[in-house]
């Protein structure tokens, strides 16, 4: 059950974007899995029969799957998204094709390996070994010249474009001066969507298993498409931003700072192409106060990690310890991670509480059901726990000082803190109360806010006028967001 497609495609994201429901969110960025060609068969992996609907088992990275779209689509995305100022991130897989199937046969031996199965004891074998029984692990150790495989040389002349695809090679080849192995294939071919489509970022699979320098040289790649980019589209360029990526280093957490450790070996990934890691311990971390969360990853963002970042989350595609799985907390969950220093990564139903315990489904199906898109309509519940998460979505969307600005407690009991973000001529400060009694509360603001300013609670709606270094404010509510 929830191992096949179910109907989700690019033309559903477009369909929310002309909703707005992004905006109402206060998303700025769209991640979405691989939406590369899958293989065309399914495999069962020891958790059921399954088809590659996840995006993570290419069979052609030239190609977009049929059932994910057309480029048109995905151009027609990326445009909308641009012009309601989000940006739209791919995923990137260079490590493994899709696995062997009757119907798609394998990459040539000088493509790829089929076998040990990595053991996962040592830095090395993670990375030259197949993650798990038939995942071929692309050999991007190797810079050996190889010749592109049979089947794709006849796929695309069954679809007409082989002698553009070797020309562009070709073109690829020479400008950059990499041999033609294997993983500068694969980045061609993933860097073709930031200069055909103009994508803002990557977020990059299974990035421990392959030798660091490969991502280095990802990001060079990525650098050049995205300047040419540019160059050729001067009117669709959003902003001055450099290409970002984020890398799914599993089992990184904030508390390695620079470094993955591997037990015989660390590596520091942020200087090999990422600007930023997939934190996989704030599931874990959300468990402890607000304070003792927001203080550790403000004291690690702005000192080992300052000019680069993490993206935290409390559920994902593919972690099986979710926080708050029975979706319990819902409320609080929003709190922390809107409020979290660093990057929120809002997975699909996160908003919405989602179920992630589906009764038929085993291993990650669970964690990938279908949205929840009724019981937005219909159950007050969902739509509490949704309106929430927008008010905090869009505090945070409206204050760079929340994710990049500095932490200071203003008072523990209220629960009073401040966040301030000064960087040449940009400035921006908040004051947010969470736990508050419900009706009127006082609120000191004088470390921040002069008396005789203006402030709005961004919960409430209501606005208030800073005396004596305090406001005082009526609400129903137990949270209180000021911002100028």
């Amino acid at each position: 059950k929830l191992r096949g497609f179910e109907g989700g495609d690019i033309r559903g994201v477009i369909q929310k974007l002309d909703e707005g429901y992004f905006e109402k969110l206060g998303i700025t960025a769209i991640w979405m899995t691989p939406v590369v060609e899958q293989i065309h068969d399914g495999v069962d992996e020891g958790t059921g029969y399954t088809y590659g609907f996840h995006g993570y088992w290419a069979k052609d990275w030239t190609a977009l799957d049929p059932s994910f779209g057309t480029k048109k689509d995905l151009a027609e995305l990326v445009q909308k998204a641009h012009a309601k100022g989000i940006r739209i991130l791919l995923d990137a897989v260079i490590n493994h094709t899709g696995p062997v199937t009757a119907e798609d046969v394998a990459y040539p031996n000088d493509w790829v390996r089929t076998s040990p199965k990595c053991t996962y004891k040592s830095y090395d074998t993670y990375i030259n070994c197949t993650l798990v029984e038939n995942l071929p692990d692309v050999k991007t150790e190797s810079n050996e010249a190889v010749t592109l495989p049979p089947f794709l040389i006849e796929k695309w002349k069954k679809e007409g474009r082989y002698e553009q695809e070797v020309a562009e090679l070709d073109a690829f080849f020479t400008k950059t001066g990499y041999p033609r192995a294997p993983k500068y294939y694969i980045m061609k071919w993933l860097s073709d969507y930031i200069t055909d489509f103009g994508i803002d970022g990557y977020r990059v699979d299974t990035v421990k298993h392959t030798y660091e320098d490969v991502w280095a040289d990802f990001k060079k790649v990525c650098d050049g498409a995205f300047e040419d980019f540019k160059k050729n589209n001067p009117e669709k360029v959003l902003d001055n931003n450099a290409f970002f990526t984020v890398g799914e280093v599993y089992g990184y957490n904030i508390g390695g700072k620079k470094l993955y450790d591997f037990g015989d070996k660390k590596v520091n990934y942020f200087e090999n192409g990422f600007t930023s890691l997939i934190n996989f311990d704030f599931r874990n971390e959300a468990k402890l106060n607000y304070e003792p969360l927001f203080s550790k990853y403000n004291g690690i963002l702005q000192n080992d990690l300052k000019d680069n970042t993490v993206m935290n989350y409390v559920s994902s595609h593919d972690d099986s310890y979710p926080y708050d799985k029975k979706r319990e907390k819902t409320l609080e969950s929003g709190t922390k991670l809107l409020l979290a220093p660093g990057i929120s990564q809002v997975y699909y139903g996160d908003e919405t509480a989602r179920s992630l315990d589906i009764p038929g489904t085993t291993g990650d199906a669970t964690l990938r059901s279908m949205m929840n898109w009724d019981e937005i309509k219909t159950n007050p519940e969902t739509q509490k726990v949704l309106l929430h998460w927008q008010k905090l979505g869009n505090f945070r969307k409206n204050h760079i000082s929340i994710g990049a600005g500095i932490h200071q407690e203003i008072s523990q009991s209220p629960y009073l803190f401040s966040r301030t973000f000064t960087k040449d001529n940009l400035s921006d400060s908040v004051v947010v109360g969470l736990d508050l009694p419900k009706g009127s509360k006082e609120i000191s603001v004088g470390t921040i806010f002069e008396d005789g300013t203006k402030l709005k609670d961004a919960y409430s709606g209501k606005e208030v006028m800073v005396l004596n270094g305090k406001v005082i404010i009526d609400t129903g509510f137990d949270i209180v967001l000021l911002e100028k």
